[in-house]
C-alpha cells in the first residue's frame, strides 16, 4: 500500500482514536497497516460532517460523494489516505456495498440528529459500525469467514454504542445530536430537551442502564466469535473489546452522568488492562474467558475456559 497513506493513517489513529490505536499496535503487520488505513478513511469521512461548522449541507454531501468515488477508484485524488484505501480495498476484496453503506451513514449525519427507535439506530449502524466490522473481517480473512462475520458485526456495533453512551454530552454540545433512542428516553420519562440542556436525573440514569444492557449483549455476541479469527489477531481484538467495554465501568462509576463529563480511559488504566489481559491470555488462550475475567461486561453464562482454568495459577491471575 501507499506508504504515505499508511503513515498518515497511523498518525490519524494515534491522534483521534487512542483506545483503538492501543490495541491496533498488537496486530500482525499485514493487518496492522491495513487497519491504520481503514481507520483513517473512516475518520476522514466522519470529519466531513462532525467538523463542518459553518459548511452548508450541500457542500458536505458533495465532499462525501467525492470521497466515495475516490475510495472506489472511480475518481482521482491526491489524498494519501484515499489512495491507500482504494488500493487496500482491491487487495483485500472489500465489498463495494460496505463502502457505500459507510458513506451513506455519514450522509445521514449531515441532516439527522435524532433517532426515534433503536431500529433506526441499528439502520444507521449498518453503515457506521457493522460495515466497519465486515471490512475488518475481510482484511483479516479468517479461514472460518462465514462463522466470524456475524460476530464481527456485533462487536463493531458494540464499540459504536459504547461511543454513543460515552459521548452523549459531547454529541449534544458539539453537534446538537442525540443517538439515544427517543423511545428509550420516553420509556423512562426523560424529555429530550433535558438531555439538550445537559440536565442529569435518575430517569436519565435508568435510560442509560437500559442502553448499556443492550450494548453488553452485543459484546457477549461479538466476543463469542473472536475464536474464528486468525490466531495472531485474537489477542489484539480481545484487548480492544476489553478496552472499549471498560468505558462502561467508568460510566457506572460516574452514576451514568455522561452529560457533565465524557469518561476517558487513562494511559495507566490502558496499560493495566493490557497487562491483565496478557497474563490471563498466557494461561487461558480463550478470548471469551479472558474477556469476562478482565473486562467490565458480565457474562450471560459462565465462560467455557477449558481445562487450563483448573490450574492454580488462576488463583492469582488479575481480574479487574
Amino acid at each position: 500500500m501507499n506508504d504515505d497513506g499508511v503513515s498518515q493513517g497511523k498518525e490519524i489513529q494515534r491522534r483521534t482514536g487512542t483506545t483503538f490505536h492501543f490495541a491496533t499496535r498488537l496486530l500482525p503487520k499485514r493487518i496492522r497497516e491495513a487497519t491504520y488505513v481503514l481507520y483513517a478513511f473512516f475518520r476522514v469521512a466522519d470529519e466531513v460532517v462532525d467538523d463542518a461548522e459553518g459548511v452548508p449541507p450541500d457542500e458536505q454531501r458533495t465532499e462525501l460523494e467525492h470521497l466515495r468515488a475516490a475510495a472506489l477508484g472511480e475518481a482521482s485524488t491526491d489524498d494519501p489516505v484515499l489512495v491507500a484505501f482504494s488500493e487496500m480495498r482491491e487487495r483485500h476484496d472489500i465489498d463495494d456495498a460496505d463502502v457505500h453503506a459507510f458513506v451513506d451513514a455519514m450522509l445521514t449525519d449531515v441532516t439527522k440528529d435524532r433517532y426515534e427507535s433503536y431500529e433506526e439506530v441499528r439502520t444507521y449502524m449498518d453503515g457506521s459500525a457493522a460495515a466497519v466490522g465486515r471490512m475488518m473481517t475481510a482484511v483479516m480473512n479468517p479461514d472460518e469467514y462465514e462463522a466470524a462475520l456475524p460476530h464481527a458485526t456485533a462487536l463493531g456495533e458494540a464499540f459504536q454504542l459504547t461511543n454513543f453512551l460515552r459521548d452523549v454530552g459531547e454529541d449534544v454540545i458539539e453537534r446538537d445530536r442525540i443517538y439515544l433512542p427517543m423511545t428509550t428516553l420516553e420509556r423512562y420519562g426523560v424529555d429530550p430537551e433535558e438531555v439538550l440542556e445537559l440536565e442529569y436525573s435518575e430517569a436519565f440514569a435508568d435510560a442509560m442502564r437500559h442502553e448499556m444492557r443492550r450494548t453488553e449483549r452485543l459484546y457477549q455476541d461479538g466476543v463469542a466469535g473472536i475464536e474464528h479469527l486468525p490466531e495472531d489477531c485474537q489477542f489484539a481484538v480481545t484487548l480492544a473489546a476489553v478496552l472499549y467495554a471498560d468505558h462502561h465501568r467508568l460510566i457506572r462509576d460516574h452514576d451514568f452522568d455522561v452529560l457533565a463529563t465524557t469518561p476517558e480511559l487513562s494511559t495507566g488504566r490502558k496499560v493495566s488492562l493490557l497487562v491483565r489481559t496478557a497474563l490471563n491470555w498466557v494461561v487461558l488462550r480463550d478470548p471469551e474467558a479472558v474477556f469476562y475475567r478482565v473486562g467490565a461486561v458480565p457474562a450471560s453464562a459462565p465462560a467455557e475456559a477449558g481445562p487450563e482454568a483448573e490450574t492454580s495459577l488462576l488463583d492469582w491471575l488479575p481480574t479487574r
